[in-house]
């Protein structure tokens, strides 16, 4: 038994759906890949399929299998790409869970720059706001934006976020400005629900004390562009990173707000697990973002220039 080709033919039927798709990839006959999955289940002694007469699914053992089975296939090509006349050469799949509101605003530019450096490199891109786990979902890597607590991923610090309160003139001018975070629970907010204790925003003062600040959450959302396009409507005050609402401040579209106020301020991170080493492709990728984004980043400019704020 080929406990590689067997372990490889897997992974195709996984992600071709079927069997039939498997062998077309591999230039196989049907039978041919029928014979390897149940020499590598006998080898194995699990079922990995759930199987039906017109469909195959993957049993939770399975699937836990092809994530294993992935990254040891693509530690086999690591290995033989840094061996061959071909070293330097990037090759392979990168499986990457980027933060939507972010990963679709500024992420896209650096993969498309990216991939004209290493266009044999094959990017698996999920845009989503969950705290994937990388070692059972089979990621790469991942972006994150936070305070970013103990754990055993390694983390990589690229660009600093800092968030910024803010709201649209048409809001204010109905509403009034507000001139002190206790005035603010008389506001509609628009929160970002997926940050913990969201029915607080936290500012601190010029003596750096940190005031807790409770609000009034008028509209709840879990994507950053719905609340700031909520706020440009003139519907309220958005507390948001600064990626998400610069634009809108630099065309006057929305006015930041007690600026005697510090608002919290987080990091972009690329995360990836501990392993016994680096994929070539990850640490490629990694030192490209970092050098992209080093210095002030472009989002934040509009944090450095004058910007009239209204009741000042």
């Amino acid at each position: 038994m080929n406990r590689f080709e067997n372990m490889d033919t897997f992974t195709r039927v996984v992600e071709a759906g079927s069997i039939s798709g498997a062998a077309d990839r591999l230039g196989v006959a049907k039978s041919a890949v029928s014979r390897r999955l149940k020499e590598l289940e006998k080898h194995l002694g699990v079922e990995l399929f759930h199987r039906t007469t017109r469909q195959m699914n993957l049993t939770d053992t399975g699937r836990a299998f092809y994530h294993q089975a992935v990254r040891i296939l693509d530690d086999v090509l690591e290995a033989e790409l840094a061996t061959s006349q071909a070293h330097g050469t990037l090759k392979g799949s990168l499986k990457i869970a980027l933060p939507s509101s972010f990963g679709l605003m500024h992420m896209g530019p650096v993969i498309n720059d990216f991939l004209k450096e290493h266009p044999e490199i094959e990017f698996d891109l999920d845009f989503n706001d969950r705290e994937v786990d990388l070692i059972q979902e089979g990621f790469d890597l991942a972006i994150r934006i936070a305070n970013l607590p103990d754990s055993s991923l390694i983390a990589r610090r690229f660009a600093p976020v800092k968030t910024v309160m803010c709201a649209s003139p048409d809001y204010l001018e109905h509403r009034g400005i507000p001139q002190s975070p206790d005035e603010l629970i008389e506001h509609q907010c628009l929160v970002y629900s997926l940050l913990p204790n969201w029915e607080y925003w936290l500012l601190t003062d010029d003596k750096g004390e940190v005031i807790k600040t409770k609000i009034h959450p008028y509209l709840k959302a879990t994507t950053g562009e719905f609340l700031r396009n909520a706020a440009v409507e003139g519907l309220g005050i958005i507390l948001a990173p600064s990626f998400i609402v610069y634009e809108e401040i630099e065309n006057g579209r929305l006015v930041p707000l007690l600026k005697d106020f510090s608002t919290p301020q987080l990091d972009a991170y690329a995360i990836y697990p501990q392993t016994r080493h680096l994929s070539q492709r990850v640490r490629a990728f990694v030192d490209f973002l970092v050098k992209r984004f080093e210095g002030t980043v472009y989002w934040d400019d509009c944090l450095q220039k004058p910007v009239k704020v209204l009741g000042k």
